[in-house]
């Protein structure tokens, strides 16, 4: 008589259970550094394109001051164009003419022409910042622009400005005739690291301004003298008001200061 022995279902070893869980726990692992890696990427090309437009915003500041640019030769004082650095960081000064959008314009109202003062201070962190400060032309900077100025950027490591020598033509980086302004100008800009994972620094952008200015001499600032600059020439039709002269006769006189009205 045979006893048949009933079958009963086996259960997992513990062995097979450890090997589960690992193969479990590498999955596990293997998804969470594929989302890391993504996440890091998103990070890291945010931060390089926030840190190009910060140079491009900074960049355009700065251009679109310098077409801005006044000189009057009779005010050498309240006009001066003044700059200084080295080869790493330089300052600038001088006087403008700006439109109401320009930064902070609000707060100054119908006073357009002010003095922009461009400068690498100390900031956060031991790093250096470009900060921007604004005052009317015969104003001094009030405490809100002295204590809180406007940063273009943070993180400077590099803010030199040049010069074309009006000798050599070669780019030097002092200008000293304070009462001119300068033909062409050749702005370097250099900001820190790309992002918090890397140590390498951003590419500096380099732009050149030619600024289509000239100082205004104190002859064409003289009331009445409609024609200041005659090269000597004193004939008949120089002057409407001397004898022998012809008013009408003046359309073709290039002597006239840029921007002045025909005479009549």
């Amino acid at each position: 008589m045979k006893i048949s022995r009933r079958k009963y279902p086996r259960a997992f070893t513990l062995l097979e259970i450890m090997v589960a869980i690992a193969l479990l726990a590498m999955v596990v692992i293997a998804i969470y550094a594929s989302w890391n890696s993504i996440l890091k990427g998103s990070r890291v090309a945010l931060d390089a394109a926030a840190a190009a437009q910060r140079t491009r915003i900074t960049m355009r500041t700065l251009h679109d001051s310098l077409l801005c640019a006044v000189m009057f030769s009779a005010s050498p004082t309240n006009y001066a164009f003044m700059s200084d650095g080295d080869s790493e960081f330089s300052s600038l000064s001088f006087i403008a003419h700006l439109p109401r959008s320009f930064p902070r314009g609000g707060k100054f109202g119908d006073l357009t022409t002010r003095r922009l003062e461009f400068k690498v201070e100390s900031g956060a962190n031991s790093s250096r910042q470009l900060v921007l400060r604004q005052r009317p032309l015969i104003m001094d900077f009030d405490k809100d622009e002295i204590n809180f100025p406007l940063v273009l950027a943070r993180d400077v490591k590099k803010f030199m400005v040049e010069y074309v020598d009006p000798q050599s033509g070669d780019w030097v980086t002092d200008w000293n005739q304070t009462n001119q302004l300068p033909k062409e100008m050749r702005i370097t800009v250099g900001l820190g690291r790309l992002d918090q994972f890397s140590k390498d620094s951003q590419d500096a952008m380099v732009t050149i301004v030619a600024l289509p200015a000239i100082a205004v001499r104190p002859e064409w600032q003289v009331i009445g003298n409609r024609n200041p600059v005659n090269n000597g020439n004193t004939g008949a039709g120089t002057n409407p008001n001397q004898p022998g002269a012809n008013p009408g006769n003046n359309t073709g006189n290039f002597n006239q200061p840029p921007g002045a009205l025909p005479q009549r």
